[in-house]
This record gives structure tokens, sequence and C-alpha cells, in this order.
């Protein structure tokens, strides 16, 4: 008998293709965020504590979402979601402020923050649309691919074993505070940081102070504030990453290059910012409010932010005691680091951010001085008035050459191209000022002025020029310890038409908190009682704050404020 053809391959093996074919596409879809994490590790961590601390993030998020939604493609897939959206903002928070994002970042997030967000990045809300609409399908896809199904017990378990375990490893290896500069880690240092930012919150919440022990201050009368003599209109300029580069070796200057850094008596002083290389809101708050941000722990990367509101304390409330209409030139959107919010709170009637002064991207000095004397011969007539001018051309980055139109006789010194650019930009600053005071000399002949200007911080290539010797690590431990050569910048005090007073608070050298009280005394207005508390603790510790006691001197003055009712929800 003949056997039967062959008809080839049956539907049946066909049909088993066709599930085998399925269910390797389902097996990727499980197995393909993994990879991507591993890759994404191998990447961006680069020692065993930062890939353990990634791995331990990893499986949380993960278990996380497991025992949620049970599904393992889905749950990775949303897990990297999360984990790339971590990065690209670590990376933009890194190019903008030079420091990755951390656990604060999220407790933090506030209108401020998204308007700020949309503001600078005007395409921000499409892309953000954008994404949800190619993400949303793709999700639904995984939902339906993915052919496994984790029970929640065991997947909250393994959530909660990889939590206590990154938990236990942050506390026995807690991440130093300086590696937030490092532009990697995004991951591992954000969980880490949220350890320890818990843990800071529930011992001192967001700002250190000491127990009550029933010491009070004496509240100040109203209209108690009478100044001796004619009341000077007082301007704070705020001369953005300045100091004196000569404090490192080997470094060549222009001729005059010192003369910008003295004050009317010929006296070159010294100003001990809190922050090194970008966060100028650390001083803002400084100069402002009278307090350390030191206070605020690892907080103290948002302390205008959380300041905002809460901190109704400071030089301008203390001028507007005595009279004073205050005003603010601000170079920025006023929603950055909440800047608008912290002035107002600390007394600011008139705050005028880059959109209000009509500034297209970064301004010369030039154009807030011009600006501050238009907007002063608008003033109250007879009233004395507070003008904080914050300039913003010596920003970095210095590879680039800011407005060279303005310095056309310059002549680099000779130093490395980023150094002469901003030797180049202190130089424009200095001309600059010069100008603006014979603008005010001009424009309001016989008016007495006084005007003290601050370096807020040094520039970020600085702690390496001035210990050239140290690697990353060596210098991230000195900036940790606020080594006084890594924080040292200048302040000067000038007048028009007006003898400064002679104080002891004006002092050789102060740290930054005492700004706003070394400007009251030079300007012979009254201090309120607790400023005259504060002039104390500076003259028993002889110009430092912070440092004075280990923190001791500045928590008791918060604890005072507090009890007062200065310092509220803190």
């Amino acid at each position: 008998m003949a056997s039967a053809p062959n008809p080839g391959p049956s539907a049946a093996t066909a049909a088993l293709a066709s599930v085998a074919a399925i269910g390797i596409w389902r097996l990727l879809a499980v197995a393909a965020p993994q990879l991507a994490a591993l890759a994404l590790m191998v990447q961006t961590e680069n020692d065993f504590g930062s890939r353990l601390g990634f791995i331990l993030s990893w499986g949380m998020l993960n278990f996380f979402w497991l025992a949620l939604l049970r599904r393992p493609a889905l749950s990775g897939a949303l897990s990297l979601t999360m984990v790339v959206v971590l990065v690209l903002l670590s990376r933009l928070k890194h190019d903008v402020v030079q420091m990755t994002v951390n656990f604060i970042d999220l407790m933090m997030i506030d209108r401020d923050t998204v308007a700020f967000l949309f503001t600078i990045f005007p395409n921000l809300r499409w892309s953000v649309i954008m994404a949800a609409l190619v993400i949303l399908p793709l999700m639904y896809s995984l939902w339906w691919l993915d052919p496994f199904r984790v029970r929640r017990l065991p997947a909250l378990a393994c959530k909660l074993a990889c939590l206590a375990a990154l938990v236990g490893y942050s506390i026995s290896h807690p991440d130093e505070a300086w590696r937030g500069y490092y532009d990697d880690g995004y991951l591992s240092k954000f969980f880490r940081s949220g350890v320890t930012a818990v843990s800071d919150f529930m011992r001192y919440g967001f700002m250190e102070s000491a127990a009550a022990n029933g010491e009070r201050l004496n509240m100040p009368l109203v209209d108690s504030c009478h100044a001796a003599g004619r009341r000077p209109n007082i301007i704070m300029v705020h001369d953005e990453s300045s100091f004196d580069i000569r404090a490192a070796d080997g470094i060549k200057v222009p001729p005059g290059y010192g003369d910008h850094f003295k004050s009317y008596d010929g006296r070159q002083r010294t100003f001990l910012a809190e922050s090194n290389g970008g966060p100028s809101w650390f001083t803002e708050y400084n100069v402002l409010a009278g307090l350390s941000s030191r206070s605020f722990g690892r907080f103290a990367y948002f302390v205008t932010r959380i300041a905002s509101g809460r901190v109704e304390r400071g030089l301008p409330l203390a001028l507007r005691r005595c009279g004073y209409d205050t005003m603010s030139l601000y170079p920025a959107y006023g929603a950055f680091m909440s800047a608008r919010s912290f002035q107002v709170t600390a007394g600011i009637e008139r705050f005028y951010d880059a959109k209000d002064l009509g500034a297209k991207d970064v301004e010369p000095d030039s154009f807030f001085y011009d600006k501050a004397l238009q907007l002063m011969g608008e003033r109250t007539p007879n009233k004395p008035l507070f003008s904080f001018i914050y300039l913003g051309a010596n920003h970095f980055p210095w590879e680039t050459r800011f407005r060279p139109e303005l310095t056309p006789n310059w002549r680099a010194p000779g130093n490395v191209a980023s150094i002469d650019e901003y030797l180049r930009r202190q130089a424009m600053s200095a001309e600059q000022y010069k100008a603006f005071i014979a603008g005010l000399k001009k424009k309001f002949p016989g008016e007495p002025f006084l005007i003290v200007r601050y370096g807020d911080h040094q520039p970020e290539f600085a702690p390496h020029i001035l210990e050239p010797g140290l690697d990353e690590g060596a210098l991230g431990k000195k900036l940790d310890a606020y080594d006084p050569r890594l924080y040292a910048t200048y302040y000067a005090i000038d007048a028009i038409n007006f003898e400064p007073v002679k104080s002891e608070a004006v002092m050789d050298t102060i740290d930054a908190a005492y700004l706003p009280l070394v400007i009251q005394e030079a300007a012979g207005v009254p201090l309120d009682p607790s400023f005259a508390v504060q002039k104390d603790i500076m003259l028993r510790c002889k110009g430092l704050f912070y440092s004075c006691k280990d923190g001791a001197e500045a928590r008791r003055l918060n604890r005072l404020l507090i009890d007062a009712g200065f310092v509220k929800n803190l």
C-alpha cells in the first residue's frame, strides 16, 4: 500500500511555533528592563558601595510595583522609567547648579519649583504630554504581553527586605554630602540620601535649635527705632562668584586688581561664605535673614524654599521698622529656589526678577545698576531706601567669553583661558561698579548712601587652584569641614555723602550671617533685640557664628527666634 504524501508542517506545529515566538517576546518583555537597569548601573555607579545601593534601590522599586500590579514586565518597565527620569533630572540639575538630585528634592516639590521648570523650559509641558502619549500605550502592551503573575505577599516581603538592607547600609556607611557634587551615582545617592534626610528630620526637623530654657527676647516696640542723625540709603551688592584670586599661588593678575576688594577706609575685609562653587542662595539667606544655612544640616540646599513663609526675621524687616522702603533686583526668575517668596518673607516690599526687569538671558552688571538707578528715582520722597542688587555676569561657565565688546582694551594676564576669562569679568564688574557710583553722585547729589558689596562664594574652580595637590575626595572632605580657605571671599564698605559709623562689629573677618548686623551698625541704625543678642554672640565669638561652639550659639539664637514667633513651623 502506498503511503500518504507528506502534507508539510501540520497546523499544530505551526501553532506551536507561533506560541513559542510569542513566548520569546513575552520573556524579552520581562527581561529587557532588568538588563537595561544592569547596563545603567555599570555606566552610572562607580564603586562597590554605590552599586550595592543601586541594586537594593532597584529591588525596592521592582518589588513595590510587583506588590501593586503582580506583573514583572510592567513592574520592571515602570521602575526603569522612574530611574531614567531620575538620571535625566539629575544631569539637568547638575548642569544648572552642579549637584545631583537627592531625596530632599522630592520632599520639597512645590508650586514655585514647577513654575520655574515650565518657565525656563517652555516646551516641557508638551514634552510631558508627548511622553505620556507614548508611554501609556506601551505600558498597556506590557500588561497584555506579561504571562507571569507574582503573589503580592512575597513581593511585599522582598520589598521590605530591600528597604531594611538599604537603611542598614546607609546608616552604617553614610554617603558623604560632598558626593552630591559628583555627576554620577544618581539612583544610589537618591535613596541613600532619603535615609539620612528622614533620620535628620525626625531628630530636629528642618532647622536645628536648642532646647527651650525659658530665655526670651524682648519684642521690639512699634515706632521704637530712633536713629541718630540722617539715615543713609543702603545698597547691598551681591557680587557673583567673586573673591581675591591672589589667595592662590602662581596666578597672574592685571595691574590694580586688588583695589576692588578694598573699603572706603583702604582696608580689605574677609567674608566667610557658607557655600562654594554654585549655591548663591545660601548666601542670599545669610545676608537677608542674618542666620546660618548650616543650621539646616542636609536641608541647607533648600534653605530659601524652607524659609519662605517661615523665617520672618532679617535685614529688610529690621530696616522697615526704622522707616526704610525695601526693594530687590534679581537676575533670574523669581520662582528659582523660591527667591521671590523668601525675600518677601524677609521684608522685601518690591521684588523685581529678570522678567520684570526685561533681562534677556545673562546681563552685565551695568544692566542691573542702570535699572537700580531708575527705580531709586521712583522711591517714596523723604524716605530712606534699602536696595538689594543681585548680580550674575560672573557666573560660570568661564570657558566662553561673555560680552567681549564691553572690554575692548583687555589684555589677558597669561593664565589658563578660563581663569583669564574670570579675571576679565571681574575687571568688567569693577569698572561698571565705578560707573554706578558716579551715577549715584550725579542723579542724587547730596544724598547719603552706604554701599556694601560682598562675594557670595568662590568660583567652582577655586578649590583646585587653592589646594592643587588634593584629589576630589580630599577636597570634598575639606569642603565638608568648612575649611575657611575654601569659603573666604570679601566684603567692602563704601559711602557717598555719609561717614560710616565706627563699630566693633565691623570686623576684618566675619561669617556671612553677620553682614546684616555690620550694615545696621555702619548705618547707625538701632538694633532690635534679636540683632542685639546676635551682636553679643559676634563679639564673644570674634566674628564666627555657626562655627562658634560647634553650632551651640546659632542653635540658641534659633530657639530665641522660634519662641518669639519670628521663626515658625520648623
